[in-house]
């Protein structure tokens, strides 16, 4: 079998489980796959490696390769290293992104920019995949034209050698969209840009619409087709479905007998620190269309400590009557506090990645399993849907698994799961014939990841505490049948901090029964950006709608005690561009920003209402923050371009952060007289200064 070189760099899985299945398929196509994570550096070695690469790179955070990948990344961009460092080397890249978030593939980008700029060539065109209408529209294709694109280089490497000649197999080979070789490689600055001036989404993602439209436009008249029936031509279409992924655990329940198991997740690599919540105030109305919860962390007891501008990680469990409604259905809910044993099958297919889950810890309980560590609300995989197939007795119900499963099922997949935010217990209520195996959840079920929170406070001004501030998040799942959801972890929050939000909602009486504070479980995360510059006095402009003041109020109470401390100090002005929905709903912070912005903290204070009358300076009107930062487009702009200004943009990154991003391009071109893609390259500079930084979610 001819060798191939497969690395992959995931966040949370998915570039793992896209390897794994490249791995299995590839022995069907007569090749042989050498499969590590990019972070096993002492397994490979790129300077001495043959045979061709293939790669799979997620993105994580505001467009940074993920974790595991920071060592190679480091590495590979070494300045030290000559051009054809790589010149050997031929690869092929799948970039899974998101493209709600502004540097869409930008894991997968920064490495193949770096590996061709070291003379690295691909021998297969770079594939970009979007979780925002499917990665399966382009992870799917992009396998299945990887074998062709491999025999090619394998039968031609002889004669390319003799001729120094070098063969690439194009993507549009595949039958993508005949635009790609217009729309190859821009400038690679540019490339960390969208370049899509019409608000829409950039090519990779138009591509993948185009692959889908004759599905998609036949299922907008269809209203008929749901979670578990279908309508032809589906229902009666040849279905190209999945192979099934083999098993590979052995699950034995074990009565517990009085052992004691561990109490602390496997969700975290760094520190845990357990912390009581001191305080918790509701920053909106009760009229307020989302309620907002500013929470205080007592962190004096720990050695825990943050810049404004951090996050940290909250450890939250699955909502306990979900986790029992679950058990009830796998009929498991009398084993409930029985131990979970693991081990590989000994007869197990699966020959590459068949190890025990590191997020499943051993001899702990069944319900804490299911509490802790997996995210039983995760969206299943089309992998998982073909396994619960042959768990499924009914014929109706496994055609209509299979369908969704399928090919010829994308577009219904994406509208009756993906979309709807559909969960295992979901699916196993929709389709009562389907009995998995516990084996087959723990397999199949990522890790319960803890959820990142900015921190809403300086210690300098509240030493030995820590704020954060969330929304609860609700929303209607309606699969089968509608049923008002809370936030994983908002809503956990939300119920534990009642007791603390009754004792601050009344005025303290010294015969109050004193009520034990909630603890909760934060960690640290890796460090990032974006914080207050070292030089006090570089201008700064904040923007942050919403809860995205929250590292704002960080900044500003940090601030403050510098200027208290040194009086004379030379001090930059500073910019919040803040909006919400209404005046007198849900405007946080209002009386801290008023303020700052008195005693001189906060030099310029510009606030939009999105769902008031609009009203604005000479009678413009500004809805969000983006119309407010084009209202004063000129001293931005000369803040950014002459004074060595700094800009910070925190929260929604589906809309906000791109239309900013958008608004900036525009008041850039016009202030500095220059074409919008030279205004990218601008902002593409700024970025890569830390000077244009964002902290952004969807």
């Amino acid at each position: 079998m001819s060798r191939f070189l497969l690395l992959y760099a995931t966040q949370k899985g998915q570039a793992k489980a896209i390897a794994e299945e490249i791995c299995e398929k590839a022995v069907t196509h007569g090749f042989s796959a050498d499969l590590h994570c990019i972070s096993e550096s002492k397994k490979y070695d790129l300077k001495t490696e043959t045979a061709p690469l293939v790669m799979v790179v997620s993105t994580t955070g505001t467009g940074d390769p993920p974790d595991t990948a920071r060592k190679f990344v480091k590495e590979i961009k070494d300045k030290t290293l000559p051009v054809d460092f790589l010149a050997h080397l031929r690869y092929g890249l799948l970039g899974l992104g998101d493209s709600e978030y502004t540097y869409f593939c930008n894991g997968g980008k920064v490495i193949d920019k770096r590996l061709q700029e070291l003379g690295a060539q691909h021998f297969y065109d770079t594939g970009h995949a979007d979780d925002c209408v499917g990665l399966e529209l382009v992870v799917e294709p992009w396998i299945d034209g990887l074998w062709a694109a491999l025999t090619k280089h394998f039968t031609s490497s002889r004669g390319r050698e003799m001729s120094g000649t070098h063969t690439t197999v194009s993507a549009a080979s595949r039958a993508m969209d005949p635009m790609n070789l217009e729309l190859v490689h821009i400038e690679s600055q540019v490339e960390l840009l969208r370049l899509d001036d019409s608000g829409g989404k950039d090519f990779e993602v138009l591509k993948q619409n185009a692959m889908n439209g004759v599905q998609s436009s036949a299922l907008i008249a269809d209203f008929e087709s749901s979670l578990t029936h279908s309508k032809p031509p589906l229902s009666q279409a040849s279905l190209n479905i999945p192979s099934l992924p083999p098993e590979y655990l052995e699950v034995q329940l074990h009565e517990s007998l009085g052992q004691e198991e561990s109490q602390v997740p496997m969700t975290s690599v760094g520190p845990i620190f357990q912390v009581p919540i001191s305080k918790a105030v509701q920053l909106t109305t009760n009229d307020a269309i989302k309620t907002t919860l500013l929470v205080e962390l007592d962190i004096s007891k720990t050695d825990y400590s943050y810049q404004p501008g951090d996050a940290f990680n909250v450890i939250c469990p699955n909502s306990d009557s979900e986790v029992q409604s679950l058990l009830k259905r796998l009929q498991l809910t009398d084993q409930r506090e029985h131990l979970v044993l693991l081990k590989i099958k000994a007869d197990t297919k699966k020959k590459e990645g068949a190890a025990l889950p590191q997020h499943v810890p051993q001899r702990c309980s069944l319900q804490f399993i299911l509490t802790w560590c997996l995210e039983i609300r995760a969206v299943p995989k089309k992998a998982f849907l073909r396994a619960l197939v042959d768990c499924t007795s009914d014929g109706a119900e496994k055609r209509r698994l299979q369908e969704l499963c399928s090919r010829q099922g994308a577009a219904e997949y994406n509208r009756f799961v993906r979309d709807a935010c559909a969960c295992l217990l979901d699916l196993l209520l929709a389709f009562p014939s389907c009995q998995p195996p516990l084996s087959l959840l723990l397999e199949h079920l990522p890790k319960l990841q803890p959820r990142p929170y900015s921190c809403a406070s300086s210690s300098l001004s509240h030493p030995g505490k820590l704020h954060f501030v969330f929304n609860i998040v609700e929303f209607l799942s309606s699969t089968t049948s509608v049923v008002l959801r809370r936030g994983v972890c908002t809503g956990w929050l939300a119920t534990l901090v009642e007791s603390v939000l009754q004792l601050n909602s009344r005025a303290s009486h010294a015969d109050d029964e004193k009520v034990l504070a909630p603890e909760i479980s934060i960690s640290p995360r890796t460090t990032n950006s974006f914080h207050l510059p070292n030089d006090l006095s570089v201008p700064i402009i904040m923007v942050g709608p919403g809860t995205g003041i929250a590292p704002f109020i960080g900044f500003l109470q940090h601030r403050e005690k510098l200027q208290e401390q040194h009086p004379e100090g030379d001090f930059g002005v500073t910019w919040l561009f803040f909006g919400c929905r209404h005046q007198d709903r849900d405007y946080l912070f209002r009386e801290e920003l008023r303020h700052f912005l008195k005693h001189g903290v906060l030099t310029h204070l510009k606030v939009s209402f999105s769902r008031d009358a609009p009203v604005g300076e000479e009678g413009a009107p500004v809805k969000y923050v983006q119309d407010s930062i084009q209202l004063h487009g000129k001293e931005v702009a000369g803040l950014l371009l002459h004074q060595n200004g700094c800009i910070y943009v925190c929260g929604d990154a589906k809309n906000m952060a791109k239309d900013v991003n958008d608004t900036l391009v525009e008041i850039i071109s016009k202030e500095a007289g220059v074409d919008k893609l030279e205004a990218m390259k601008t902002l593409a500079t700024l970025k890569e200064e830390k000077r244009y930084l964002q902290d952004i979610w969807s």
